[in-house]
């Protein structure tokens, strides 16, 4: 029996302001993050009748308390959707929420699934990266792994080795424009569009209301980050002026097949072309978008020369510097994170692939003549991750 792949697509994608670890969602449950932005992305689509919803999946790296439970059906359970709607919980460490979408989407194309619900949360703050995990101790004493693996800093240092000419002036550059990119994003009022306001509740305080993006610094100048700590290595080049902070924060997308999302009256904001995910050594983590954009473009056909837009996770400054450098890309390209990235904005871990894919959909919009682009990231333990999207808004004009 032979079967046709369908087209699937991205409807919209929503999320939280990000806040930082401790900060405006200290007393805020994990869950309650995510079930808003499910809720969310019902209440935008009304055309969208609740039981067509095939499949919950939501992605968090630390899976216990109330980031437990498999996720995915206790979030949809509480925001409302019918028993009938599964749901499951997925984990690759930062790529979670990507690997929400390709999985889902995977199941779209094949036919098991019509529209999809996916994303991720993680409340750093509630639950550091690491706890209660016991890794096997062999990992290590069989040199299968480089302890420094284990300490995502110390892989982005290690990535400073690897690339010599990536210095820290270098990274210290790209996260000053990174955090204005994001400012003036805010201004123009971009990125608000996105974002679920959140209740906030503080036994101290009383009760707020969570609207921006918690890590983003104004004024961040090349002054000001030149003084920071290396807290990873003496007179080492990472810091937390060109690193994304500790923060929490949720996301979800809505995904169909072409031919449903058009018969409910959804919007069509991108096509899903392919993706890929490999891995790299692990003590140099923040190398792993290089193999697996090579990889996505390699199944779709594509060379470097045919993206448009690139949303590049921002874990470290020199992880998009080393792929920019790859391929020859500019530090400074309009064509990369033009609202700024997760050095301003945060990167909630499991969460961050939506928040990459909802801001390479705006770009689409704004920009008819770019026909593809990219969200990538690198993911702990040695991989990395790439989806590459099509725009349905291309006016057919080539470059």
């Amino acid at each position: 029996m032979s079967r046709q792949l369908r087209e699937v697509v991205f409807v919209d994608g929503v999320r939280t302001p990000f806040g930082k670890a401790k900060g405006q969602y200290a007393e805020t449950r994990a869950d309650d993050l995510v079930i808003k932005c499910i809720s969310e992305l019902m209440r935008r689509h009304p055309s969208l009748p609740p039981e067509k919803v095939d499949e919950v999946a939501i992605a968090a790296t630390t899976q216990i308390g109330d980031q437990g439970l498999t996720i995915g059906r206790t979030a949809a359970l509480l925001a409302g959707l019918p028993q009938s709607v599964p749901g499951f919980a997925i984990d690759r460490m930062c790529a979670g929420a990507m690997t929400a979408v390709t999985t889902t989407a995977a199941g779209i194309a094949f036919g098991a699934y019509d529209v999809v619900i996916a994303g991720g949360v993680e409340h750093m703050g509630r639950h550091p990266m690491g706890e209660g995990v016991d890794p096997n101790p062999r990992i290590v004493s069989e040199k299968i792994v480089d302890p420094e693996a284990l300490s995502m800093g110390n892989t982005a240092e290690n990535l400073h080795d690897r690339y010599p000419t990536i210095t820290k002036e270098r990274a210290d550059a790209y996260a000053v424009r990174s955090q204005a990119k994001t400012v003036a994003a805010y201004e123009a009022g971009k990125i608000q569009p996105d974002l679920v306001p959140v209740a906030t509740r503080s036994a101290e305080d009383g009760w707020g209301l969570a609207t921006t993006d918690e890590p983003v610094r104004p004024g961040t100048s090349m002054e000001s980050l030149a003084g920071l700590k290396t807290p990873f290595r003496p007179h080492g080049r990472v810091t937390a002026g060109n690193a994304a902070g500790i923060n929490d924060g949720a996301t979800a997308a809505l995904l169909a097949d072409e031919e449903t999302a058009r018969e409910l009256g959804l919007p069509v904001r991108m096509r899903l072309v392919s993706y890929a995910f490999s891995g790299v050594e692990p003590e140099v983590m923040g190398a792993g978008p290089i193999p697996a954009t090579e990889k996505a473009l390699a199944k779709a056909g594509l060379t470097i020369d045919d993206i448009d837009a690139f949303e590049i996770n921002e874990a470290f400054a020199v992880q998009v510097l080393s792929l920019l450098e790859h391929y020859g890309i500019a530090d400074d390209d309009e064509r990369v994170n033009p609202y700024g990235g997760a050095i301003a904005m945060g990167h909630p871990l499991a969460s961050s692939g939506v928040r990459l894919m909802t801001q390479l959909a705006n770009s689409f919009a704004e920009r008819p003549d770019a026909r593809y682009g990219i969200t990538t990231m690198c993911v702990g333990i040695g991989m990395g991750g790439t989806v590459i999207w099509e725009n349905p808004n291309w006016n057919g004009e080539t470059k």
